[in-house]
């Protein structure tokens, strides 16, 4: 079995990936274009198996011998190039990034309850804002409802972390009869049996599980199915001191629906590390709105994200030598 990283691997990582292939070939090259990863899976003869942030369009014609790619992200819509997936195997990172992404959802939470927002604001303005109304405005996250859009990896771990907080939890998912999760995850992670949830929603109760919650997380990937999932006519149903925080992609939520419901307040925030354009566009009203915490598509982002990622595809690699099912195979169909 020839194995191809598009990113180098350390020591560590090499010897994690050889134990859970012993006798494959495993060869490492940064690759900086598409260009790069097509030429390193022809190189050689080819290759069985490619671990990567990205899939160059005709990889399989280039690597006709290619079986497997192991993505290094959670999100596949860049790598569902024409009918890949019927001939290749994909898996995604999905469960990589449960613990920081949660914690940032958490955090941005918080956030918008302690007023950081405002009080960073103030700091730069060097303004004292110690005033009663100031202080009678912040809130606590105990006793409050977090509606999960999206009941994955990431949206399981909010819901962990949350309940640990105090909260009460609504979960909205594709199918919510299916309340299990087979995907991989850390130990200790997470909510695999799908207990956490008070409810479950449909895609089609969206609007119901909206009007009871005070803070919302938004963790759908990018598909048909998820464009403008949440436009007005959601946002219109939301509580007016309620929050949302999205993490998913941008497209998933009108963004114009969105700006028009922070400017005039109709909701209380917004939390947003995904847009619709990428990146954010200098003159976007999302930069001045006070009510709007912005990141920079980093959520997922932590210092042990590679080594956390050969973990999973060291168990993969496992499975696919015996034949056995992959975690966090990708069905074209879903988009995910």
């Amino acid at each position: 079995m020839r194995i191809v990283s598009t990113l180098t691997l350390r020591p560590p990582q090499r010897a994690l990936l050889e134990e859970a292939a012993p006798g494959a070939t495993i060869v490492d090259r940064p690759c900086r274009t598409l260009d790069d990863i097509s030429k390193l899976a022809a190189a050689d003869g080819g290759c069985d198996v490619i671990f990567t942030f990205r899939v160059p369009p005709g990889i399989e014609q280039s690597a006709p011998t290619l079986k497997w790619i192991q993505l290094l992200s959670a999100g596949v819509d860049h790598a569902l190039h024409g009918r890949l997936a019927d001939s290749v195997a994909i898996t995604s990172a999905s469960g990589i990034h449960a613990a920081p992404i949660a914690e940032y959802t958490i955090a941005s939470m918080l956030s918008f309850a302690h007023r950081f927002h405002q009080l960073m604001r103030a700091q730069l303005r060097r303004e004292w804002g110690r005033n009663g109304d100031f202080m009678a405005s912040v809130d606590v996250l105990r006793g409050k409802t977090i509606g999960i859009v999206g009941y994955g990896s990431i949206g399981r771990e909010t819901a962990r972390l949350a309940r640990a907080f105090g909260m009460r939890v609504l979960a909205l998912k594709r199918d919510p009869a299916a309340r299990t999760d087979s995907g991989w995850m850390p130990p200790g992670l997470g909510d695999p049996d799908g207990s956490i949830p008070e409810r479950f929603y449909g895609p089609d109760e969206r609007v119901e599980m909206l009007r009871q919650s005070d803070f919302i997380s938004v963790t759908l990937p990018a598909t048909a199915a998820t464009r403008a999932f949440l436009g007005g006519r959601e946002l219109a149903a939301m509580r007016p001191h309620a929050y949302i925080v999205n993490i998913g992609r941008g497209d998933v939520i009108d963004q114009s629906a969105l700006i028009e419901a922070l400017r005039e307040k109709r909701i209380a925030g917004a939390g947003l590390d995904v847009f619709e354009r990428e990146p954010l566009e200098p003159e976007s009203a999302l930069w001045d709105l006070e009510n709007a915490i912005l990141s920079p598509h980093m959520s997922g982002a932590f210092k042990g994200y590679v080594e956390t990622a050969c973990g999973l595809f060291a168990e993969n690699l496992r499975r696919f030598a015996n034949g056995r099912p992959l975690f966090n195979r990708v069905d074209p169909a879903l988009g995910y």
